[in-house]
């Protein structure tokens, strides 16, 4: 009962507030249900912005032109410094982005070979472009990510405790970008890494069935950002 009326006070709450405000509360909320081996010292904002956990859903509610573009973020692992972490996350713009791309390739085309034998995954001419995309595919697009733009950072400075859970005591910096990429740049960039893994292949029977396999790779990857699939 009494979390009933949390929950119920709680979206009273939210419809009352602002929208920056409705983000505040959010996360102040969620938050305090998470145990965390650190204490952030100081920050770019008073609040863990949204768009780091979830870019994307972050974007409908806040910017615009969310048809022309796509949504990313990427945030670092500490580090010594506020600059390092910085630099770090905005250089591995591109990386992340092609690893993103090659993961949701490599999860299609298992889901898609599910109970078709001639691509099965114990196929022999299966086996190499499975190796070609953990491998190799990642690195290969992002030469493909054109366009791609840090529009805001967010960094924390860190104090983590050995009490806390932390395995020793020490200060560390984190960084978190949220990337915007033309939507037409990056389908373009989804269906040349689908035709990368279906041309590893010389059997032209594997090749077919892989490239049905990808079919329409890139309003997939679409649909999967917006959490439509």
């Amino acid at each position: 009962m009494k979390k009933s009326l949390f929950v119920i006070f709680s979206l009273l709450l939210l419809t009352s507030c602002g929208s920056s405000q409705k983000e505040r509360v959010i996360e102040e909320r969620e938050n305090t249900e998470i145990s965390r081996e650190y204490v952030v010292k100081d920050a770019s904002s008073n609040y863990k912005p949204g768009w780091i956990e979830d870019p994307e859903v972050w974007a409908r509610d806040k910017e615009k032109n969310t048809v022309k573009y796509r949504y990313f973020s990427f945030e670092t692992e500490p580090k010594v410094s506020r600059k390092i972490a910085c630099d770090i996350a905005k250089a591995n713009v591109k990386a992340d982005i092609g690893g993103e791309i090659a993961t949701f390739i490599d999860k299609q085309l298992a889901t898609s070979t599910e109970g078709d034998a001639s691509i099965d995954e114990n196929n022999p001419n299966l086996r190499p472009l499975r190796q070609y995309i953990e491998s190799t595919l990642a690195e290969k697009v992002q030469a493909l990510i054109h366009g791609a733009a840090v529009v805001k950072t967010y960094w924390e400075k860190r104090a983590y405790k050995v009490e806390l859970g932390a395995k020793k005591d020490f200060k560390a910096y984190t960084c978190a970008v949220f990337i915007r990429m033309d939507a037409k740049r990056l389908a373009d960039a989804v269906d040349e890494a689908a035709n990368f893994v279906a041309n590893q292949t010389d059997d032209e029977a594997t090749k077919s069935n892989v490239k049905k396999a990808l079919d329409n790779a890139s309003e997939n990857f679409t649909k999967a950002k917006k959490g439509e699939i």
